[in-house]
């Protein structure tokens, strides 16, 4: 990560506001006040990979909240979700009436739709990742359901979370950016996976369907790979019956082979079209997406997009500028 901000060396009347100036760029507008009569201390220090912007916060002494007004500022985005990782110190925050500390370990969604409030009491540093809304909105459903709801740092699959991140970052100078894009899609699914379970824990009875389809489809993404994966061994995986998994599905017009064909078959379509992916035949690529065999790919492939794998990856590379 390279320094982006720092108030080290700063006249101590001017570092809050180039902080300001600053934080409004990388995040959005904010309405910003110090707390306490310590002097405030920031640093931000980013980078960009796999087309995510990672930013690490250095904060001493901040209250921060997006309200009414600076949601309608003309540099507000509305297109990314923030997922906020604390590495160290705690975090105060608020956000669609849930309330909560989150420790070292500890992360949370801020929906940048709706105003939040953050303080940072004393020194703490926070690892904050712009997600396209679209893909955790895809597997989870609207930010409303999961923003402001803390993931506990102690969890097994936090800790994953948290362990793949940081060697993401420090490995990823190293990787293509082909192979950058594909590490990020595999973060995305751990920190997807780990908002599912903890949507599980406490969401309201009618809510209860939607999340359990949101969690098959999560499990879903993280094993396109493997050819075994089908309703029973997802149903066993969630901890529901396959009859209920089967009726949720229903209930939403869907059935759940629908949905894993679906999915590989949509997959292999963007590893068709991707240049990272060219080296592989078309038996390696339907393999990786969890087709038992080059013959049964091509026929579903082909069922679904009017042409031959062969076809439209000849297709999608002449198209290419």
């Amino acid at each position: 990560m390279q320094t982006i901000f720092s108030t080290d060396g700063m006249r101590p009347k001017d570092r809050f506001r180039r902080w300001k100036d600053v934080c409004e760029d990388r995040i959005v507008p904010m309405e910003q006040s110090c707390l306490g009569d310590e002097s405030f201390e920031a640093q931000i220090d980013g980078t960009s990979v796999g087309g995510l912007d990672f930013s690490k916060f250095s904060l001493r002494n901040l209250k921060a909240s997006t309200t009414p007004r600076t949601l309608r500022h003309e540099n507000h985005r509305t297109d990314h979700l923030f997922v906020s990782m604390v590495l160290s110190g705690t975090v105060r925050s608020d956000q669609n009436d849930r309330s909560s500390t989150d420790r070292a370990g500890d992360f949370a969604v801020r929906d940048t739709n709706t105003p939040w409030t953050i303080e940072h009491s004393g020194h703490s540093e926070v690892l904050a990742i712009a997600i396209p809304r679209q893909r955790l909105e895809a597997a989870l459903g609207p930010a409303r359901i999961f923003a402001g709801l803390t993931v506990d740092g102690r969890q097994p699959v936090t800790i994953l979370v948290r362990s793949f991140l940081s060697n993401l970052l420090r490995e990823s100078d190293r990787l293509s950016a082909h192979k950058a894009e594909r590490m990020v899609g595999v973060g995305i699914d751990l920190i997807v996976a780990c908002l599912a379970d903890r949507l599980a824990q406490e969401m309201p009875r009618p809510m209860y369907g939607t999340v359990v389809v949101q969690r098959a489809r999560a499990f879903i993404e993280a094993n396109l790979s493997d050819p075994s994966l089908d309703p029973p061994l997802i149903a066993a995986a969630i901890g529901v019956s396959l009859r209920r998994l089967q009726e949720l599905f229903h209930e939403r017009g869907q059935h759940i082979s629908d949905c894993i064909w679906q999915r590989r078959i949509e997959t292999a379509a963007k590893r068709l079209a991707d240049p990272g992916c060219a080296h592989l035949s078309i038996g390696a690529l339907a393999y990786s997406c969890g087709f038992a065999n080059q013959s049964h790919f091509s026929r579903r492939f082909k069922e679904y997009h009017s042409m031959a794998p062969s076809e439209y990856r000849q297709a999608a590379f002449m198209s290419t500028p």
